[in-house]
Parts: structure tokens; sequence; C-alpha cells
């Protein structure tokens, strides 16, 4: 399935869970979750998609699949050395950036639960129907596995089924 850059739902929803925070908790609570790491928790599933649509439309990146491991391991390490580590060191940036461990962590639990909703986002319609050699048929005639494969996927008749066993 097509990777929908600015369209894809995870992006909306941090689009969306951003402007709530910011208008609307953020006045309304002191819960530090809002005021300190709600950003940091959806930044990877909210650039990401920019970056990479950036990345499609100048040709740098050949395909429309969803985001891929080292397109979101890089940012994420490199959005970490930045903003946590260099930023905070630099005297224009002092009062502005503070080193914050629990920044990398919110960071990394947001690519984390952005690479499992992509994957699930856009997997295979195959691969959702696609079930275990449990679950397989076999020939009466010998016992072996009459898919001739591990798995096979649902609907998929074995050669063995699909004729008279006596002709085969």
């Amino acid at each position: 399935m097509r990777f929908r850059y600015h369209l894809d739902p995870l992006f909306l929803g941090c689009l969306t869970l951003y402007v709530v925070s910011r208008w609307v908790l953020k006045p309304l609570s002191p819960a530090p979750l809002f005021h300190h790491y709600l950003n940091d928790l959806i930044c990877i599933p909210f650039w990401v998609p920019l970056m990479l649509l950036a990345l499609r439309r100048m040709g740098w990146r050949a395909h429309d699949r969803p985001p891929e491991s080292h397109e979101i391991l890089v940012p994420l390490v490199t959005w970490s050395l930045v903003f946590e580590v260099l930023l905070p060191r630099v005297p224009a940036f002092r009062q502005l950036a503070f080193s914050d461990p629990v920044d990398v962590l919110s960071y990394t639990l947001g690519a984390l639960a952005a690479v499992w909703i992509w994957r699930w986002t856009y997997r295979s319609p195959k691969a959702a129907r696609c079930y275990p050699a449990s679950r397989r048929t076999q020939d009466r005639r010998t016992g072996d596995d009459a898919s001739g494969a591990g798995w096979r996927w649902a609907g998929e008749e074995p050669a063995s089924l699909t004729g008279n066993l006596a002709e085969q």
C-alpha cells in the first residue's frame, strides 16, 4: 500500500493532538506530559512523513512505501543529538534548550509506536489473510503437506484438492 505522507492517518492524528494540546490542554492542565513531553512523543510520527514527502518531491526517495527503519532511525538519532546534546551547549541556546534524557526516551517511544502503527496500517492485504501451517490441508495418500509450503493464502486451494485425487 502506498504511504500517504501528509495525509497519513498517524500524521494527521499527531497534528490534531498538537493543536488540541497547545490551545486546550496546556492552558487547562498543569500535567508535565502536556507541557514537557507530548511534543517529543509525537516528534517522529509528525516530522518523518513531512521529511519523506520533501525527499520524494526532490527525487531523493524512489518509492512510496511506508517509512523504512533507517528513515526513522536517522532522524531519531540526529534530533536526539542536536536537541539534547549539542544545542544545550551552544551559548546562544542555553536559555532555550535543556538537556533531558526523558526527551530522548519520548522520541524513542514515539518512534516505536509510529513503526508499529505504520506497519499495521500499511500491511499487505494478502499478509493479513495468511494463516500458519497448523491449519494446512494434508494429502490423504501420503500425509505430506498438500500446499507444498508452510503457509498458504486464505481461500487458496492446494493442487491436490483442486482435482480428483485418483486422477493424480
